[in-house]
């Protein structure tokens, strides 16, 4: 999930100066006013949600989580076969997935667990294909039903990263439709209560960098219980010529902005409620071409730390250790660090509450990490928790 195609990334570097253009942006949020926050989702309806990567199972089992912070887990992830279009789970996908959801279960604060099928490293054409005949389509449901039953999910997620035309996006608002509808029979069928149909998404309704093609909202609206907008991966190691804040909330008028997405969902019809803002868990690193010009958008020659990318929980760590300067940014609402030529872009607690206070503005139904296990002691979720509150 945190990183988004190759061809995406290039076409934000490649269309950023075009969408620095327009006239769209806002200044930046407030926290809300004593008046607002009375008409706020209040905390125990909001979620608060988290994506547990299960290839980091050997050095942060499920066991790990902390659920006190959250409302929702995800496992991911899952794949489809490329012929049959059922899910694949070996015998080992069937231990992590057992283990995960017993886990869970044992915890004192109860979450809702979600089964999340296809994330940032798998094949787009798999779900195109999948997506594009009722055969295909139904195979896959099947087994997405079977497996969260067998496993004791409650719900089922789909990342496809990313649909590549509007056929696609069409087929995806049929696919959304014949799910829901598979979940309401199974769920009558046999008295259980339904499964929880959730989606994450690009962060926009529309794919603005590219060919504007548009994800099916009234399908969205109709059958899906939530979307998860991933807010992040604006700027990268993708464009190492200047720094950037790669979830900013506001960005230079620009429309590649946490702000403009959020609103874009719900200008396109999908009810507040269902678009859910996506906080990354992680930082974007360069080299600044002149340690002396060090704000967000100063020149840079290449990557940072960690090759470009560090968990939150590593740059807290590397700031501590060598005394770097740290700097909230307030145009942005973001936070960036630097020692010498390395520079970080990243969310900190300031950041991510501010965002959380536009999000709870705009009176959307929550807030989504990617990942668990990339913050440091709690410290990014709890105070996330007490700010959606």
């Amino acid at each position: 999930m945190a990183g988004q195609t190759m061809a995406l990334l290039l076409l934000i570097s490649i269309f950023y100066s075009l969408a620095s253009a327009s006239n769209i942006h806002e200044p930046p949020a407030l926290s809300p006013s004593p008046s607002l926050t009375t008409t706020l989702m209040t905390s125990k309806s909001a979620i608060k949600a988290g994506y547990w990567p299960s290839g980091m199972s050997s050095t942060f089992p499920a066991s790990a989580i902390d659920t006190t912070y959250f409302t929702h887990i995800y496992f991911a992830f899952l794949l489809p076969d490329p012929t049959t279009y059922r899910l694949i789970i070996n015998q080992d996908d069937g231990k992590l997935l057992g283990n995960f959801t017993a886990a869970l279960r044992g915890k004192k604060k109860q979450v809702k667990t979600l089964l999340s099928i296809g994330g940032g490293g798998s094949n787009s054409t798999t779900f195109a294909q999948m997506a594009s005949s009722a055969a295909n389509r139904a195979a896959f449901i099947d087994s997405t039903i079977a497996a969260a039953r067998m496993y004791g999910f409650d719900g089922v997620d789909l990342d496809w990263e990313f649909p590549q035309t509007q056929q696609d996006l069409d087929n995806l608002g049929t696919l959304f439709a014949e799910w829901r509808a598979a979940l309401d029979t199974e769920a009558a069928a046999t008295g259980r209560r339904r499964l929880l149909l959730t989606s994450a998404v690009y962060f926009a309704a529309k794919f603005i960098l590219a060919d504007n093609r548009a994800y099916p909202a009234a399908s969205i609206a109709d059958n899906v219980d939530w979307v998860n907008a991933m807010c992040f991966d604006y700027r990268g190691s993708w464009n190492t010529s200047a720094t950037g804040a790669h979830a900013a909330l506001f960005y230079n008028n620009s429309n590649v902005s946490t702000s403009f997405g959020l609103r874009s969902w719900v200008e396109a019809g999908v009810p507040r409620r269902k678009v859910v803002m996506g906080l990354p868990l992680y930082g974007r690193t360069w080299q600044l071409k002149d340690p002396s010009i060090s704000g967000v958008g100063a020149p840079a020659v290449g990557v940072g730390p960690g090759n470009g990318t560090m968990f939150f929980n590593d740059v807290v760590d590397y700031n501590m250790k060598n005394n770097a300067t740290v700097v909230y940014d307030g145009p942005t609402v973001s936070t960036y660090s630097y020692y010498g030529t390395a520079w970080i872009g990243y969310d900190d607690a300031t950041s991510v509450t501010r965002k959380i206070y536009y999000a709870q503005g705009l009176k959307l139904g929550g807030y989504f990490f990617w990942a668990l296990g990339f913050d440091k002691d709690w410290m990014i979720s709890e105070q996330a928790s007490r700010a959606w509150s």
